[in-house]
C-alpha cells in the first residue's frame, strides 16, 4: 500500500507539471492568445497628451479612481513634466503628481483630453486602448476592439468626467473634485472662453461644494495669475507649455498658448518667441508653427506665425500677417475659434 502522503505529493506534482505543459503550449502554439490573456491581466495606464496642462493632468487622475471604483485596475500617468499652474493645483489639494508614462505598447491604455495621435505617447500605435474622456474634435485615434468613449463638447474633460461619475453613481472625493474644479476654471477660462456652457458652471459648482471651495472666482485668478507669471521661463519653455501637434490634411501643424491676465510681458519678448518658433518647426518638420499670446481680460489673442504657406494662414482667418503677427479680437479658444478654421482652409 502506499503512502498516503507520497501520494498526495504525486497527484500536486502532476497538476503543477499539467498547468505548466498547458501554459507554455499556448504560449508556442498561440503566443497571439498568450499575449492577449497577459494584456488583459495589466492594469490600465490613464494618460492625457503631450505637454500636460491641467485639466490633461487631473482628468487622468481622475479616470483613474473611477475605474479603480469600478473594479477596474488603473494608473494615472502623465507624459512630462507638469506646469506651475498644475502643480499649484495639486499641491492646493494634497493630490500626488503621477508617475511619467514609458513606452504603453502592449499596454492596457486609457486616454483623456486628447483624441489626435501626434498627441499620444510612444508605442500608442501597438497599446490596447480602453477607454477614451474629451472634450476636443475627434482625432484620428482607432481601436482594435471595442472600448468606452465619452466625446462632449464641453469647456473641459474633467466635466465630461463630473458627467461619468454622475452616471455610475460613484462619489467624487473630496482632493479629487478640487483638482477637478481647478481643471474647469483653467479651461474654460474662469468660464470666459467660447467652449464654456452652462454644464461647465454647473459641474464647477457642484466640485466646489464637494471640495469646500468658498469662492470660485478667486481659485480661478489665483490660477492665472500663476499662469500669467512668465518672467523667469525661457522662450521655448513657454512654446511648449501648451504646444499641441495637428495633422491637417497632411501637413503638421504646431499650435501653442500663452493664457495671461495681461499680454504686455509675453509681447514684449515676440523675438524672443519667434526664434524658439523657427527652433521648434526645424525640429519637428512642421509646415507651420503658430503661438496664441491670449489675453484674458481683454479676450483677444496676438497669434505669431512662423509659416512655408503664410498666405494659407492668412486666408483661414480673412486678415494679414503684419511682422510675423495676426491680431485676432474676440478669439481666446484654439479648439474651437483657431482649428476649425485652420482645417477648412488646409482642405481647400
Amino acid at each position: 500500500m502506499h503512502n498516503t502522503s507520497t501520494l498526495t505529493k504525486a497527484r500536486l506534482f502532476i497538476c503543477l507539471f499539467s498547468t505548466f505543459i498547458l501554459a507554455t503550449g499556448l504560449l508556442f502554439s498561440n503566443p497571439a492568445a498568450y499575449a492577449e490573456n497577459t494584456v488583459a491581466r495589466e492594469p490600465i495606464l490613464v494618460t492625457g497628451h503631450s505637454n500636460p496642462d491641467t485639466d490633461s493632468t487631473a482628468s487622468a487622475i481622475a479616470l483613474s479612481h473611477l475605474l479603480n471604483q469600478l473594479g477596474k485596475s488603473a494608473v494615472p500617468m502623465t507624459q512630462g513634466p507638469l506646469n506651475p499652474e498644475t502643480k499649484y493645483v495639486l499641491e492646493r489639494f494634497s493630490v500626488p503628481a503621477p508617475e511619467l508614462v514609458g513606452n504603453v505598447a502592449n499596454r492596457n491604455i486609457a486616454i483623456v483630453d486628447f483624441t489626435d495621435t501626434p498627441q499620444a505617447p510612444a508605442g500608442f500605435d501597438k497599446a490596447n486602448l480602453v477607454f477614451i474622456a474629451d472634450h476636443h474634435k475627434l482625432g484620428n485615434v482607432t481601436s482594435s476592439s471595442p472600448l468606452e468613449a465619452w466625446i462632449l463638447p464641453y469647456g473641459s474633460t474633467a466635466t465630461v468626467l463630473y458627467q461619468v461619475y454622475t452616471y455610475y453613481g460613484i462619489p467624487v472625493p473630496k482632493d479629487i473634485a478640487g483638482i477637478m474644479l481647478g481643471a474647469i476654471l483653467s479651461d474654460t477660462v474662469i468660464f470666459r472662453s467660447a467652449t464654456a456652457t452652462d454644464k461647465d458652471l454647473e459641474s464647477a459648482n457642484a466640485l466646489a461644494k464637494i471640495a469646500g471651495v468658498d469662492d470660485i472666482a478667486a481659485l480661478g485668478m489665483k490660477l492665472f495669475a500663476i499662469k500669467s507669471d512668465i518672467s523667469q521661463k525661457g522662450s521655448m519653455e513657454l512654446l511648449q507649455r501648451d504646444y499641441k501637434e495637428f495633422n491637417m490634411n497632411g501637413q503638421k501643424i504646431g499650435i501653442a498658448q500663452l493664457e495671461m491676465t495681461d499680454s504686455t510681458p509675453a509681447l514684449k519678448r515676440k523675438a524672443g518667441f519667434l526664434s524658439a518658433m523657427k527652433d521648434m518647426k526645424e525640429k519637428t518638420h512642421s509646415q507651420s508653427v503658430l503661438f496664441m499670446l491670449t489675453d484674458i481680460m481683454q479676450g483677444n489673442t496676438t497669434l505669431l506665425v512662423v509659416s512655408d504657406n503664410p498666405q494659407l494662414i492668412e486666408n483661414a482667418f480673412s486678415k494679414k500677417i503684419v511682422n510675423d503677427e495676426m491680431k485676432l479680437p474676440g478669439v481666446m479658444s484654439r479648439k474651437k475659434q483657431l482649428i476649425p478654421d485652420l482645417e477648412k482652409a488646409f482642405r481647400k
